[in-house]
């Protein structure tokens, strides 16, 4: 089964728009056991859709096209798609019907109702997030039965239409055979990937492959293999050897993980950041259900806020500085005193590219958890690009927060 990703879309070449596509897909598909073989990104012009969707038909059994099936002007994957297959544009009344819902009370620009012609005989795919369908085609190229799927470009509509429509109609249909390799992804935080690697060389053997992703303080081990017995059993000794840093498995983060501990042991907590600038409220508010833990996030950058709201001594300011063990640990037994939490989390350090000292350099961050009865501060140096360094102290704040979970 050979499977091939087409990106349309100028934008992704340009660097306009970060094309997440690859990596979200690439990661499902390899989930079910059939990785993809290939990727192409194209731009907007029917010449360069047509080329490529043509030279994938030939080597591929299926062919995942994203983007181009919107209503304006540089949407083209739809109608490239039907005159390279010689297939005439239908409209669908209730497709059409459907667009038309979505504009009840507003006045429907006529390009619109482009999004309602099908290719003859294509399934479409609804669309629950928006109003351009999917499409998805069976086609005989070259003697050989092959599979068109065409998603659309926005995150937010293709990948709850891949879950919920397209890959349950390729199930359906025996067009993703089953029998491939197994596939688990174990996640890791806080151990380095050269480390992680060399901690599992001894599981390596000849019917497991396993392979490695890293991201700023985080590594997701990933184990395959076509014997489910094998891969289960090299899980199990995975989480024996790393122990603590293996927080979770397959599509969990660490911060889903965080607020679930959060709610199973009923504490609440208040976070207050300087150089993450939010990030911690951020993430933690992406995770459904939040609400029940999360009181309230704060970001004090100034040192007058940091006087302000969770009620830093100036003289521990004056003393120390803004970037400090003791002004970390007043930080967050502030929060948690204001906000009347179980708990609160700070965070203070310096991002660069400059602020550093000779005894602070430049990544150099302190994180303090808040209990009733007790602070745990650490300090940390994490000398990155600026982003990066927020990422990664993200990463060991969250750390830090599950072990006081876990102790209180």
């Amino acid at each position: 089964m050979r499977i091939e990703i087409l990106n349309t879309g100028t934008e992704l070449l340009t660097g306009q728009v970060l094309n997440t596509h690859q990596q979200w897909l690439g990661e499902r598909l390899a989930r079910t056991g059939h990785p993809p073989a290939r990727l192409t990104v194209v731009d907007d012009t029917p010449e360069a859709i047509g080329e490529a969707v043509a030279t994938a038909l030939d080597r591929s059994d299926l062919v995942l096209i994203t983007g181009g099936l919107g209503p304006t002007a540089d949407d083209r994957t739809r109608e490239v798609v039907a005159r390279l297959l010689d297939l005439p544009l239908e409209e669908d009344e209730a497709l059409l019907e459907a667009v038309r819902e979505r504009f009840v009370g507003r006045r429907m620009p006529d390009r619109v109702r482009l999004q309602a012609l099908v290719p003859r005989g294509a399934h479409v795919l609804p669309n629950r997030h928006g109003t351009a369908p999917g499409l998805a085609l069976r086609h005989r190229r070259k003697g050989r039965e092959r599979t068109l799927l065409m998603l659309p470009g926005p995150p937010r509509e293709l990948r709850p239409m891949f879950l919920e429509e397209a890959l349950p109609w390729l199930r359906a249909g025996g067009l993703l055979p089953a029998g491939g390799p197994v596939v688990r992804i174990l996640r890791t935080a806080g151990m380095g990937e050269s480390l992680v690697e060399e901690r599992l060389e001894p599981l390596r053997s000849s019917g497991l492959e396993i392979g490695y992703c890293a991201r700023p303080g985080c590594v997701d081990i990933r184990l395959v293999s076509r014997d489910r017995c094998l891969v289960d059993r090299a899980a199990v000794r995975v989480r024996e050897i790393l122990g603590d840093p293996v927080y979770g498995e397959g599509d969990q983060t660490l911060e889903s993980v965080t607020v679930g501990e959060l709610a199973r042991s009923n504490l609440t907590l208040a976070t207050v950041e300087s150089c993450t600038g939010g990030l911690i409220a951020q993430v933690l508010t992406d995770v459904p259900g939040a609400s029940r833990v999360l009181d309230s996030g704060w970001i004090t950058y100034s040192n007058a806020s940091k006087i302000r709201l969770p009620r830093v001594s100036s003289g521990s300011l004056a003393d120390h500085g803004a970037v400090s063990e003791p002004v970390a640990r007043e930080m967050a037994e502030g929060v948690r005193r204001e906000a009347g939490t179980d708990l609160g989390l700070s965070i203070t350090g310096i991002a660069g590219p400059s602020g550093g000292t000779p005894r602070k350099p430049t990544g150099t961050v302190f994180l303090a958890c808040a209990a009733e009865g007790a602070t745990t501060v650490r300090r940390e140096h994490f000398p990155l690009e600026r982003t990066a360094f927020k990422r990664r102290v993200l990463v060991e704040a969250l750390r830090l927060l599950r072990r006081v979970v876990r102790s209180t």
